[in-house]
């Protein structure tokens, strides 16, 4: 709930009052004040205005005074409820005063670049996506609240516009990103692949940009480079989960969605989506139906018999990723999957006086990375080499065979094979045409 007062602070006899906003949030308090327009008389603000007078001048003064601020108030608080609280600063406030007395015309558009962002996130229901559809999917959403909330915490009280993006701003929230922020290059590069996009946007909307906007280079990184160890539970490993004497209730229900995990193929968000409600059957096929969250992919999972038999015993009761991720962990160790693996995991700086977390990469037990996650690329790696790999990406979900083996680390060397049949038939060929020179050479003699 904030708070608006407005204060005397000048030594002239007639100034205009300060505006002073009040809230907390998250248990601090934050107060910022700017100048108003609106003028008044010192002596009438410190010894009339607060006070009960019976002068009837003074009385219909103190209405038109306190009408007039009540304007200003209420535009102010309007703005304050419409805004997410992370933006709310010094500038904020001074930009919505000049906004109180000078409104933009109804045509006119924001040129700040948290706006920009923003303007994305309302609309995203009515934007192209990249499967040629309408609207973006919520993993599309969510790099944009989250490109928002970075920017506003690299920006601090500068509230950079649009036409303001140069290369020199662009260096700089690389630099936030890696230095302060102690972010992978991948993740770095796609949030600065993202501003960019974003001031593309503004442009298509008549908002100007920087002259420099076209030369600046963003590198777009593959989601999975060669520094990404592609961690999976094996056949032997799932069964041995499977085995392991459970105790706890929260453990049996978790073991039920890990396992349906490894035999279905799909993301934490969208696993634990799955109800009877997705289990489909027709004349010629059993399957589970759904889309999935990311990519708006709509997909058929065959029922493999570990799967059915869940279904049968009874599918698992909802329960969050985050838990999940815990809970597996736990199991994975209770069944001694403790093979040394080399990974990496977000962990707590070492220095305790930064408290940041940064990816730490380092050999651990193979039952710390066991998440969500590790389900969809079991699944993937353990059927990859057994059944075509366009079938197994029916069920993940990938669109390019290329990402599908890079996801499992694997190359595509079909290109191997064809070279090695290629010379294996014409070494076939020469040898037969041989023996028919020989055959037909005995021929000739014996006549």
């Amino acid at each position: 709930m904030a708070t608006i007062n407005f204060l005397y602070r000048s030594t002239k006899e007639k100034a205009p009052l300060t505006l002073r906003l009040l809230f907390r949030h998250n248990e601090d308090d934050f107060v910022f004040a700017t100048k108003t327009k609106y003028e008044i008389e010192k002596d009438y603000w410190e010894n009339d205005h607060f006070k009960n007078r019976r002068d009837a001048t003074i009385q219909n003064k103190q209405v038109e005074v306190n009408n007039d601020l009540k304007k200003i108030e209420n535009f102010i608080l309007t703005k304050f409820n419409e805004t997410k609280i992370s933006r709310v600063n010094k500038k904020w406030l001074d930009e919505q005063m000049e906004l109180f007395y000078n409104p933009k015309k109804e045509n006119q558009k924001s040129e700040s670049v948290t706006d920009a962002i923003q303007n994305i996130i309302d609309n995203a229901h009515l934007r192209d996506n990249g499967k040629g559809g309408i609207g973006l999917s919520q993993c599309r959403i969510n790099a944009y609240n989250r490109l928002l909330e970075l920017f506003n915490k690299f920006q601090g009280k500068n509230q950079y516009k649009v036409k303001e993006l140069n290369k020199k701003v662009f260096e700089d929230f690389k630099k936030w990103l890696f230095n302060k922020q102690n972010y992978s290059s991948t993740y770095a590069f796609k949030k600065l692949s993202d501003l960019k996009g974003v001031c593309k946007d503004a442009r298509s909307n008549g908002i100007e940009t920087s002259t420099e906007l076209t030369d600046i280079k963003t590198k777009q990184l593959t989601a999975y480079d060669n520094d990404m160890d592609v961690i999976f539970l094996s056949t032997a490993e799932i069964e041995k989960i499977e085995k392991v004497i459970l105790l706890k209730g929260a453990h049996i229900n978790a073991r039920k969605w890990l396992i349906l995990a490894c035999y279905t193929g799909q993301r934490g968000g969208d696993l634990i989506k799955i109800t009877e409600s997705n289990f489909k059957k027709t004349k010629n096929k059993e399957c589970i139906e759904l889309t999935q969250q990311k990519t708006n992919t709509k997909v058929e999972i065959p029922i493999l018999p570990k799967v059915r038999e869940i279904y049968n015993t009874g599918l698992p009761y909802k329960v969050s990723t985050q838990k999940l991720n815990k809970y597996f962990k736990e199991i994975g160790k209770l069944a001694e999957i403790n093979t040394p693996t080399m990974g990496r995991i977000i962990e707590a700086n070492e220095d305790t006086k930064i408290k940041k977390k940064r990816g730490i990469k380092k050999v651990r037990p193979k039952y710390a990375y066991i998440s969500t996650h590790i389900g969809r690329r079991s699944f993937a790696s353990n059927h990859y080499g057994k059944l075509p790999t366009p079938i197994i990406m029916k069920v993940t979900g990938h669109s390019k065979e290329s990402t599908f083996l890079t996801y499992i680390n694997q190359s595509d060397d079909s290109h191997i094979d064809a070279f090695l049949e290629y010379y294996k038939k014409e070494e076939l060929k020469e040898k037969k045409e041989t023996n028919l020179k020989v055959v037909s050479k005995k021929a000739s003699n014996n006549n």
